[in-house]
């Protein structure tokens, strides 16, 4: 009865347009209700016990990173280099969005602020050329979901602290699946694309390349450092978060020199506004989590699928399938704070690596980013790119299917993921 009160509380609250956080604290005060143990103080420390981890400190310094990198020039140089290697060939300025989004990803963690990035200068240059407009803009769309699986990833923070998960391992996880989701866009782009009436741009000759990489090559150090740094054990990632503003700092105002010291209150605006929505997230969440195991909703969810605790990839079929469905509802964050107490403790029943669920899970919610009716990346490309939102939702459809192919693939095959992230340990 429990897990009922659980769900038509939260749904309740969510149907008449309460924000997510503030349903997830009417959830967490029902359940007390329900349970005859209401007590104002355990909101409010649950609340602060939320917000008072060292980890999650990560999140404001890799959300500023990413306000200062676009504000910088480090984005548009990343584009520049891409356009210089790729985008001569067939189809070419699809790949250089891959491309782009790829190493990007691995620079900010951010599904929106790199599309928005990539949509600003891609979506022109790609009408321009004959390409077809919401087919371009659903292309850009998948490619900014790569942001939160490749490293650093603030969805892997929040789902550490709210799983208990090594951050550091979770980063290493995701660089293989990060790099298959871009592969699996490359191969749907080209398939797509072939009957387009597409003009490609001129080759750039080597002396050009070796311009575009040198100017580039201050933006392409940054995930070196950052992944660098995490894998050789010298910093943690909320260290490497600090490092990693600092550097889009210095590069942006000295080296770019497009970051004024005017632009600073902006950007700095920008990053508190965008990490207070996630920290809030953060703290009603738990609230919601401490209730969820103080009424064993885990133990009655367990007693429904006891027959696949033993079938682990039958089990993941299921669960991946279930976040599908979430997703399509719900943004990342919410996602990842509302289920994430509820399957830990079936995943760690049934014998499932944490750290490879943690990536199955965080790939799937991000594909809920492109998942009408809610698909908040769509939204964002919808709008930078001024595409109707109506044909972005046709236009990404072959990648939204690729990715769902890649996720499944990665269930079916869990070693791809596990293997490379223990060499990578």
């Amino acid at each position: 009865m429990t897990l009922i009160v659980f769900i038509v509380s939260l749904l309740a609250a969510m149907a008449v347009g309460v924000p997510v956080a503030f349903s997830l604290m009417f959830c967490g005060v029902t359940l007390m209700w329900y349970m005859g143990m209401f007590n104002s103080q355990i909101i409010a420390q649950n609340m602060i016990a939320g917000a008072d981890t060292f980890t999650l400190l990560a999140i404001p310094f890799f959300v500023l990173a990413g306000e200062l990198m676009n504000s910088g020039g480090l984005s548009r140089r990343i584009i520049d280099f891409a356009v210089a290697c790729v985008g001569h060939v067939r189809g070419g300025l699809g790949i250089v969005a891959i491309v782009a989004a790829v190493i990007m990803a691995s620079i900010s963690g951010s599904a929106a602020a790199d599309t928005a990035a990539l949509a600003a200068i891609l979506i022109p240059m790609m009408a321009k050329a004959g390409y077809n407009v919401p087919r371009s803009a659903g292309l850009i769309a998948s490619g900014g979901i790569i942001a939160p699986v490749i490293p650093p990833s603030m969805a892997f923070i929040v789902f550490g602290v709210a799983a208990n998960v090594s951050i550091t391992q979770l980063f290493m996880a995701g660089i293989v699946p990060g790099i298959l989701m871009g592969v699996a866009l490359v191969v749907a782009w080209q398939i797509t694309v072939r009957k387009d009436n597409i003009v490609p741009l001129p080759k750039a000759s080597s002396a050009e390349r070796l311009r575009v990489t040198g100017r580039a090559a201050w933006a392409l150090g940054m995930p070196v450092i950052i992944l660098g740094g995490i894998k050789a054990g010298v910093v943690t990632p909320t260290e490497a978060a600090v490092i990693a503003a600092a550097y889009a700092m210095f590069v942006g105002m000295v080296i770019y020199r497009e970051l004024k010291p005017k632009d600073l209150p902006h950007v700095i605006l920008q990053a508190a506004k965008t990490t207070s929505i996630i920290m809030f997230l953060v703290c009603a969440a738990l609230v919601s989590a401490w209730l969820i195991t103080a009424a064993n909703i885990p133990g009655e969810i367990t007693g429904y699928i006891e027959p696949l605790i033993d079938r682990p990839m039958l089990l993941m079929f299921v669960i991946m399938l279930l976040v599908l469905v979430v997703g399509t509802a719900l943004d990342l964050t919410p996602t990842i704070l509302i289920l994430t107490p509820v399957l830990m403790p079936i995943i760690k029943q049934a014998g499932i690596d944490p750290v490879y669920f943690g990536v199955m899970f965080i790939m799937n919610c991000c594909i809920g980013l492109i998942t009408p009716p809610v698909g908040v990346v769509l939204n964002v490309v919808s709008g930078v790119g001024r595409v109707p939102l109506g044909k972005v939702i046709t236009g990404v459809t072959p990648f939204l299917l690729a990715q769902i192919a890649v996720l499944m693939l990665l269930v079916v095959f869990p070693e791809i993921v596990i293997v490379p992230a223990q060499w990578l340990r």
